[in-house]
């Protein structure tokens, strides 16, 4: 999962340095790419566990697909005007999808196949160090 987050963060890195509108189609694709095969994964996995709040947990990625789906399909028509708002969103929203729903995800699946919780480290605000 870590892998995979630290995958779509380089995507939104790269997003941020998009300079010409021809651009944004190839990106978009990569990223709606990424979020489709990130999601199911995760989906998977939660009914595979029988993850207790998946419920919410799918229909957050349902509703974040929907809107890459609308964004990639105009792009492909040539316009690409929402392209830097929903990525700028995309990267508001993501930390606390992580750090809130994945992160609890995270731990249902660890206490279930070794009987133990992982180590959450979060970053105090402000400073950029860690904290456990």
């Amino acid at each position: 999962m870590d892998k995979v987050h630290a995958e779509f963060d380089e995507l939104l890195q790269r997003a941020a340095t998009v300079q010409a509108a021809a651009e944004w189609p190839p990106l978009l694709r990569e990223i709606d790419a990424h979020l489709h095969q990130h999601f199911e994964a995760e989906d998977r996995w939660m009914r595979e566990t029988d993850f207790p709040p998946r419920d919410c947990h799918i229909d957050e990625h349902a509703a974040v697909l929907k809107s890459s789906g609308e964004v990639l399909a105009l792009a492909e028509q040539g316009n690409v005007n929402p392209a830097p708002s929903f990525v700028a969103e995309l990267a508001r929203w993501f930390p606390g999808h992580a750090d809130y729903l994945d992160s609890a995800l995270a731990a249902w699946m660890c206490k279930r196949t070794f009987g133990g919780k992982p180590v959450v480290l979060h970053r105090k605000k402000g400073d950029g160090a860690s904290a456990a």
